[in-house]
């Protein structure tokens, strides 16, 4: 029987019955894609007594025997000991954005990224990575401790319905704090609106200064991208309260489709440049296509 067989499921509408169903079945997809190229590419560099043959090193005084390759002794007259890789759990940490500006649209981007870091979060426990979920707006908010199994995918879920959105968004503040206080490197995913008064820059360069593998996953409101709006209006920052008047023609809705598409591509070159993996996704996109196309492009392992 699944493990995900509604359990505190029936009266959850963010996490109902069906999105159970769809997680499970993103995990066996999963499953599919890390058997390959993806979870190969996760090993770790260190040699020792793993499984993976790595390399020889000559023998020394003191090594076990058992280590030696004895039909390489056979062909060459010389004792060298083989070397393997050891193969280490990837620790996966998703930051995601509990600013006020996530409260926009229907469903709220902040639902949708809920829905995306339970999905990302239930594959990584299932193939036994390390995961932890870490909000952040001003500064980090309570975080997740790193949970590892498939048994505690109802520990992710139960935080990820009790965090409220809410107050301004520094990245830079909140990853500065992070990369300080976590020791164990590993994958790091951003998922956000990407709107930050101080810029998102900063934080996304700390991340991948302190090793971090990036992985930013950029949500939008359908509104956002196209607003059906016009006439005069009175216009509300989410996060700072600021108001302004304006008239909004078809020239200005124009002006400013063209604006958002070129700050969503200056989000994808600039997260490029720094090495760092990409993906932007509307909330009217189903959460399980973009987690589809997200394993099976690769896009986590760059």
């Amino acid at each position: 029987m699944p493990i995900l067989s509604g359990r505190k499921a029936r009266n959850d509408v963010l996490f109902d019955e069906d999105f159970l169903k769809k997680l499970e079945y993103l995990y066996l997809v999963s499953k599919k894609v890390f058997q390959g190229k993806m979870r190969a590419e996760r090993r770790s560099r260190k040699t020792g007594a793993g499984i993976e043959f790595a390399d020889h090193r000559d023998y020394a005084s003191g090594d076990d025997f058992r280590a030696i390759d004895w039909n390489l002794y056979g062909r060459m007259n010389k004792l060298l000991v083989r070397l393997f890789e050891e193969q280490e759990d990837l620790s996966v940490t998703l930051l995601v954005d509990a600013s006020e500006s996530m409260r926009m649209g229907r469903p709220a981007k902040f639902d949708y990224a809920r829905r995306v870091v339970a999905a990302l979060a239930y594959i990584g426990l299932a193939n036994l990575d390390r995961v932890n979920i870490v909000p952040f707006a001003e500064a980090l908010r309570p975080q997740l401790s790193p949970k590892r199994g498939k048994g505690q995918v109802f520990r992710v879920l139960e935080f990820l319905r009790a965090i409220r959105p809410g107050g301004e968004t520094d990245m830079e503040s909140s990853f500065r704090t992070f990369v300080h206080q976590t020791k164990r490197r590993g994958l790091a995913v951003v998922v956000s609106d990407f709107f930050d008064p101080h810029g998102y820059a900063r934080g996304l360069k700390m991340l991948r200064h302190r090793r971090f593998e990036t992985f930013a996953l950029q949500v939008s409101d359908p509104a956002e991208a196209r607003p059906g709006v016009k006439g005069d209006l009175r216009l509300l920052d989410m996060e700072t309260g600021e108001e302004r008047i304006a008239m909004v023609s078809p020239q200005v809705i124009e002006a400013y489709e063209r604006e958002f598409k070129e700050y969503c591509e200056r989000l994808a070159s600039f997260c490029t440049s720094i090495g760092a993996g990409f993906a932007r996704t509307l909330t009217s996109t189903p959460f399980e296509d973009l987690v589809l196309k997200v394993l099976r492009e690769g896009k986590f392992i760059e």
